[in-house]
């Protein structure tokens, strides 16, 4: 008897739609939550696709939004704003680091951000 696992197959489009409504809809399908066989012990067999991620809508506040790093060496943090990480690396990192924000912060995080693609 073998047990096949089939990857379900989800597509956001993000063209006109808000940064924290496609990530938060990202991270529960993600998640598993919208699988009948939700674990939150294991990773859903899932694979989401975003795309548009170019044409969303952002607005004047959230581009002055502060994204920061920290290396953990003095004088190790760095402060950039929204708009400006979209411009240096494309918006689809800036998707991609808000739903990493939004999953839990275990050995799970990152085989999740693995079934996560995005195109402009």
């Amino acid at each position: 008897m073998t047990t096949e696992i089939i990857k379900k197959e989800y597509m956001i489009d993000a063209k006109g739609k808000r940064l924290g409504k496609i990530a938060t809809e990202a991270a529960s399908i993600l998640l598993g939550k919208k699988t009948s066989d939700y674990a939150r012990n294991l990773t859903a067999s899932v694979s989401l696709t975003i795309s548009n991620v170019s044409q969303m809508e952002i607005s004047e506040k959230k581009k002055a939004e502060i994204y920061q790093t920290y290396s953990g060496y003095p004088g190790g943090r760095s402060i950039e704003t929204l708009d400006h990480l979209g411009k240096r690396l494309g918006y689809a990192e800036v998707i991609k680091r808000t739903i990493a924000g939004m999953l839990p912060n275990n050995k799970l995080k990152k085989p999740m951000l693995k079934n996560l693609i995005i195109t402009e």
